[in-house]
């Protein structure tokens, strides 16, 4: 890294401990107060590191004062609230972890994942009934180690409804080209082997590399824990007070979550990570059996009636068949929205008849022009 760029981060870092400094201030709560100051403390260290590299090139060089630019955001926030400085510091502190990450592994050493532990302490802070912030901004912020559960679920609505609007959309293309009835079959058969497999193999990939991704950070923990316990202990700590607990009932869970390495990186990884250690993000196989069975579902439906009927019979049935199945998508989906059933039913439909008239259109279209 160049000496402007180390300039650059420490600035950063001290910026970063003023905030937190500041923010911490105006707390009339002692958890959060000291939880605000453990953060800074820490981000100290971290500029208090930082300037040392710089003294490697410039030796007589200081410790910068907090910026113009924070001291501008701290002024703002005292007139339109601190949810907008609560943000910064949760946008600067993931990219300080993808900053340290792309170092370490440019200069061959392997990531440790440390600063990935802020971002949940400020987000538990953030939850926190008792903090003195208006609004709940980091509520937008997308936690790294979000659970992938329900696979199964997610994968079996989406999936039939991918089978469905799909090939539907094939067929009446297909269909609105006035073909024979061997053809469209043929075409329906193939759209929904090629969507099944297609959906099987991304939502194993997706599943997969969740698992391997909760995996890397399990291990990146355990030698994170070896490598410097009393850290490790401090952000449990932290994060407990952030959670609601005061500094005393803080330290004893977090004593008794160290009293073996083992309870340690559990407490660690149910704590810090919110991983379920068991499942890791579910089953990948779970989930790609289910998409490929649930897309040849609901890829079948529209098809089904060209096996026996022809022409607009055929149509008309698979067009019926199809809102019944998308109604009955829709009604599944109010299963994990809570949506009105009737209303999601009929959004359902009202889409999937949308990409079915543009293609029929569309088919209809070409088919004329190949027999002019």
């Amino acid at each position: 890294m160049d000496l402007n760029k180390l300039k650059d981060q420490l600035q950063t870092e001290v910026d970063t401990a003023f905030l937190y400094d500041s923010i911490a201030a105006i707390q009339s709560d002692d958890n959060l107060t000291r939880v605000l100051r453990g953060l800074s403390e820490i981000e100290k260290g971290h500029a208090k590191h930082m300037l040392d590299k710089v003294l490697t090139f410039e030796p007589n060089y200081k410790m910068p004062l907090p910026s113009g630019r924070a001291k501008f955001q701290l002024k703002l926030g005292k007139f339109f609230g601190y949810t907008s400085i609560i943000s910064s510091l949760s946008n600067i502190e993931k990219q300080f972890a993808v900053n340290a990450i792309k170092n370490k592994i440019q200069s061959g050493e392997k990531p440790t994942g440390f600063e990935h532990n802020h971002l949940n302490i400020i987000e538990a802070v953030n939850n926190n009934a008792a903090l003195n912030v208006s609004g709940g901004f980091l509520s937008k912020f997308e936690s790294r180690h979000k659970s992938v559960g329900g696979n199964a679920l997610r994968a079996a609505v989406l999936g039939s409804n991918d089978g469905l609007v799909s090939n539907m959309s094939l067929v009446m293309g297909v269909a609105g080209a006035a073909v024979s009835n061997n053809t469209i079959l043929l075409t329906g058969i193939a759209g929904l082997m090629a969507g099944a497999i297609s959906m099987a193999l991304g939502e194993w990939l997706s599943v997969q590399s969740s698992r391997e991704l909760n995996q890397r950070q399990i291990d990146l923990e355990t030698e994170e824990l070896e490598a410097s316990p009393e850290e490790e202990k401090k952000e449990l700590i932290l994060l407990y007070q952030a959670k609601g607990m005061n500094i005393e009932e803080a330290k004893k869970l977090a004593e008794k979550a160290f009293e073996s390495h083992q309870t340690a990186i559990d407490a660690i990884i149910t704590e810090e990570l919110g991983i379920d250690k068991k499942e890791l993000g579910g089953s990948a196989w779970e989930a790609a059996i289910a998409s490929f069975v649930l897309f040849s579902i609901g890829a079948i439906i529209p098809l089904y009636p060209f096996m026996f009927l022809d022409g607009k019979n055929a149509i008309l049935l698979s067009v019926g068949s199809s809102v019944v199945g998308l109604f009955g998508i829709g009604a599944a989906i109010t299963l994990l929205t809570g949506k009105s059933i009737m209303f999601s039913g009929l959004r359902q439909v009202s889409f999937g008849l949308a990409a079915a008239a543009v293609t029929y259109g569309i088919g209809s279209l070409i088919g004329v022009s190949l027999a002019g």
